[in-house]
This record gives C-alpha cells, sequence and structure tokens, in this order.
C-alpha cells in the first residue's frame, strides 16, 4: 500500500513588515555624544522631530509613546550625569528614548518548523471544526530567532483557515526572575562542562540562595579583579551569566491578539535565539491542562534546553532542563505521564533517538536508546517531529531523518502505549520529502516538523519548506496505522 499524503494550499510565508521596536544602544561614549546634542538642542526643534516621529511611527506600534519612555529610562543615568538635576519636558524624554529605538523584523529571513496545538478557547466554532494554535520559528537579520504564534481553524474537511495577524507586534514584559539555589546552580554548570575552577571564583561570592543581580555583581568584581581574564574565564563567565539569565516570567498585554505576540531573546545572554519550539498540550492525571513546550536556547557557545510553560498563552514561566541527559536538541515531551513518570523523546547523542522518564519536569538523568538511523533516507541521523500522539493502536511518533546531501524527510514510528520504550512499528519509506518547488530555502532540501494534530481521521502535520516558509500536509490515519503494522 502507497500512502497518500494531500499537501494543503496553505502557505505561511515570512513577513518583513512585522517588526518590534527594541532597545538600540552602542556604547556609553556613543551614547553620551548623542544625548549631549539632544540637551542642546531648541524646545520648538525638539517638538518639531518628535511630531515627525509620531506620524511616521504610531500607526506601526501599539503604544510608541510608552516604548519610548521606556527606553529613554534605560540611558536616564546617561542624561542624568549630563544634564544634573535640570527638568526635561515630556517630549525631549520621549525624542532621545527615539534616538535609543529601533525596529527589528522578527521574519524578515524565514517562519519555518511550525507545531500546533489545540487552542484553550473553542468557543463560537461550528460542529467539526476545532480552533488550533501554530507556533513558529521566526528568523531576521543576524539570524536571530524568537518564537511567534498564529491562529487556524482547521474546518469539517480538514482545511485550514488562518485568521488574519495583527500588525502591532508586542515583545513580553518581563514579571520577575527568579532566585536560585547554590548547589542546583553549581550542578546546572557542571552539566554545562564549566570547569570547578572557573566558576568557585563567582559561586564563593553568593550566598545559598540568590538572584540575578548578585551573580552580576560576583562577576563585575571578578572582572574587577582579574582585568585580564583568560579566553576560557571569559566564556565561562558568560555561560555562568546566561545560566543565571534563564529564569523567566513573562506576560503579555490582554489586548494582544495571539499573532501580535513574539518571544523574543530577552538577554544578550540568549542573543542567539530561541529554536523550534515543540509545543504539547499536557494533560494531568487529575484531568488539569497546561501547555508545554520544550525548545532549544543558544548564546553562541552553548545549547540550553529550555521548557516553556503557559495555561492560555498570555502568562509564560521559562526554566532551563538539568540533568545529565538535557543536552542537544529535538526534546519532546509526552502529553501525559507514563506509568506515573513525565516522558520525553530526544537525541541527547545528535545521532538517534531516546526515550527519558523523570519525577520532575527539570531533571532528566535516565535515558534508554529508541531507535537508531535504519534506513537509506536517515542513515545521517534521527530526531523527532514533535511529541507522540496518542491513538488506540500506539503512540505514533513523527520522526525525521537526514540523508544523502543532508536531504530531510519526515517518518513515522508506532510505541506502545504502556510501554513506549517498545517500537511496535516504523515506516520503511519517508512518509514525506521535499517536493521539487520545496527544495530551494534558507537550509536547502528540508522538510521539518516539530509537532502534529489528529483531526476528523487525518493527521495534520505542519512543516517547513526548506526552513524558510511553513505549509501542511494530511495522511488517513487508518491508512497510516495500516501501513505501519504492514511495515513491521
Amino acid at each position: 500500500m502507497k500512502l497518500s499524503v494531500v499537501r494543503k494550499k496553505t502557505i505561511i510565508y515570512p513577513n518583513n513588515n512585522r517588526v518590534i521596536a527594541r532597545f538600540f544602544f552602542n556604547g556609553d561614549q556613543r551614547a553620551t555624544k548623542v544625548i549631549q546634542n539632544i540637551l542642546k538642542m531648541p524646545e520648538q526643534e525638539v517638538n518639531v522631530n518628535m511630531n515627525q516621529i509620531l506620524r511616521e511611527f504610531t500607526r506601526r506600534h501599539r503604544s510608541i509613546t510608552t516604548l519610548f519612555k521606556k527606553h529613554y529610562n534605560k540611558v536616564r543615568h546617561l542624561v542624568s550625569g549630563l544634564n544634573g538635576k535640570s527638568m526635561l519636558s515630556e517630549n525631549r524624554k520621549l525624542l532621545i528614548g527615539a534616538y535609543f529605538t529601533m525596529e527589528y523584523a522578527i521574519e524578515s529571513a524565514a517562519l519555518f518548523n511550525p507545531s500546533i496545538v489545540e487552542d484553550p478557547d473553542q468557543s463560537g466554532l461550528e460542529e467539526g471544526q476545532t480552533r488550533v494554535i501554530i507556533s513558529l520559528r521566526g528568523t531576521g537579520e543576524g539570524h536571530i530567532s524568537s518564537l511567534i504564534f498564529r491562529r487556524a481553524i482547521i474546518d469539517q474537511n480538514n482545511d485550514i483557515h488562518l485568521q488574519n495577524e495583527g500588525n502591532q507586534i508586542d515583545e513580553a514584559e518581563l514579571v520577575k526572575s527568579y532566585h536560585y539555589n547554590k548547589d542546583l546552580f553549581i550542578n546546572r554548570l557542571k552539566d554545562m562542562g564549566v570547569k570547578p575552577h572557573l566558576y568557585e571564583k563567582v559561586t564563593n561570592q553568593l550566598p545559598e540562595e540568590f538572584n540575578y543581580d548578585q551573580v552580576r555583581e560576583a562577576a563585575q568584581n571578578l572582572e574587577a579583579e582579574e582585568p585580564e581574564l583568560t579566553l576560557e574565564a571569559q566564556k565561562a563567565l558568560q555561560e555562568i551569566l546566561w545560566l543565571a539569565g534563564s529564569y523567566t516570567e513573562i506576560r503579555f498585554s490582554l489586548d494582544t491578539d495571539l499573532s501580535e505576540r513574539v518571544i523574543f531573546p530577552l538577554s544578550k545572554f540568549e542573543k542567539n535565539g530561541i529554536e523550534d519550539a515543540r509545543f504539547v498540550r499536557f494533560i494531568e492525571d487529575d484531568g488539569t491542562v497546561t501547555y508545554y513546550a520544550t525548545y532549544t536556547a543558544y548564546d553562541g557557545y552553548t545549547i540550553l534546553p529550555k521548557l516553556l510553560v503557559t495555561k492560555d498563552f498570555y502568562r509564560f514561566r521559562i526554566f532551563p532542563i538539568h540533568g545529565k541527559f538535557a543536552k542537544d536538541k529535538n526534546l519532546a515531551l509526552f502529553p501525559r505521564r507514563i506509568n506515573g513518570k513525565y516522558a520525553m523523546i530526544g537525541r541527547i547523542d545528535g545521532v538517534n533517538n531516546y526515550i527519558m522518564y523523570s519525577d520532575d519536569l527539570s531533571m532528566w538523568s535516565q535515558a534508554e536508546i529508541l531507535q537508531e538511523p535504519l534506513y537509506p533516507w536517515e542513515l545521517m541521523q534521527i530526531g523527532n517531529g514533535g511529541s507522540p500522539i496518542e491513538t488506540e493502536h500506539g503512540w505514533l511518533l513523527i520522526t525525521h531523518g537526514v540523508g544523502p546531501v543532508r536531504k530531510y524527510s519526515l517518518g513515522a514510528s508506532l510505541l506502545d502505549l504502556k510501554d513506549p520504550t517498545k517500537v511496535i512499528a516504523r515506516l520503511k519509506e519517508p512518509l514525506l520529502i521535499p517536493s521539487e518547488n520545496e527544495r530551494a530555502g534558507y537550509v536547502p532540501n528540508v522538510v521539518y516538523s516539530c509537532g502534529s494534530y489528529i483531526h476528523n481521521g487525518e493527521l495534520i502535520i505542519p512543516y517547513a519548506m526548506s526552513d524558510y516558509a511553513s505549509s501542511f500536509a494530511t495522511v488517513n490515519l487508518n491508512d497510516l496505522i495500516q501501513e505501519l503494522k504492514a511495515s513491521s
């Protein structure tokens, strides 16, 4: 039996008109010169310039003056050093803030690696319809990746209808950073491969419970005491600060549409971005629903697996994943506990699929190999294509494989429901390969997915086309199960 896979006409292309307004700063010396010139500017000229700026940008951002004021506050210490206690007009403050603001096109280069989950809001739908949330990796200038969302409705025929996207994009507000336990913090540094003689110069300064500001202060003390740190010590210091800045809680305004919310790297210690979020609608044993997403944070030196938690897609908690096997990319959480434990699929050695169990979502110290590359289209490496999906026949796991000329294809496996360490069946041939019009893009010859969804008897697979744009494919679920059983 040859499976019939239907490619949908719906394609999500990157849109370079979708921008966020970010803080722009290029050092104290240049900033001081700019501020001096603005302070010398006559008030009438300040007002004329400010009116022109507002004409240009008020329709591009929800409250551009709020952003200007926020960015002014970031350089206020420099202003005070130049201006003393003299009062500034509101327009002059806003103008200073405008000079330290830049627009960033969050998806100008690519919009790819989608996952899909059922929306918490299922009101106002017709019979046979389901509202879903699609998460995507947006990439802009400098290959900086962020997490972007879209809403869609899947109809009775499994066609995907995307909601019109908003055009006033907002970053999240940082609610709080976390306090840290020194022992756990040191254990994570060990997991990251930071040597004790390097991190102890910072951690020895810290109490048993501490916050990010105390870590930053300890790092500054070290830099003052040892101004000529070795490159190895400098890198270790960056890793320490990155880890300390990685526990966060963020929220979006209630008046933002889902498509207007972007989770952008929150600090310079996550400067290379947020990659490949795999969302899952997790149901606890008591029926409680929580949405989790595993993703990869990258600072230019180290990959840090992280977990994002939300119930409503307005407020999110973010924290790193610890443990011996919390490494590399490609982690995907099962949608419920297995025999009382959390379970996750991961590729912890860069080549094979593993399965892991844990009592604690943040600590993963047990793993066993699940699948090795077997067929020609996946001999370089395999990985998951999102969280396993529960069916009456077993856990349906979409996989990806890398073959010759680094061509990516999607496959499928079936795992035992009670013991998913047992692989019941595995497709011998790819489920989805790049078609001729999907081979060109940011990374050629790639189809890639971070999560699929079953609807009205079909498996719906959102997938990236050569890491540039994203589309959807469907396959009859019964046909897929029968083909899997035949392959076994």
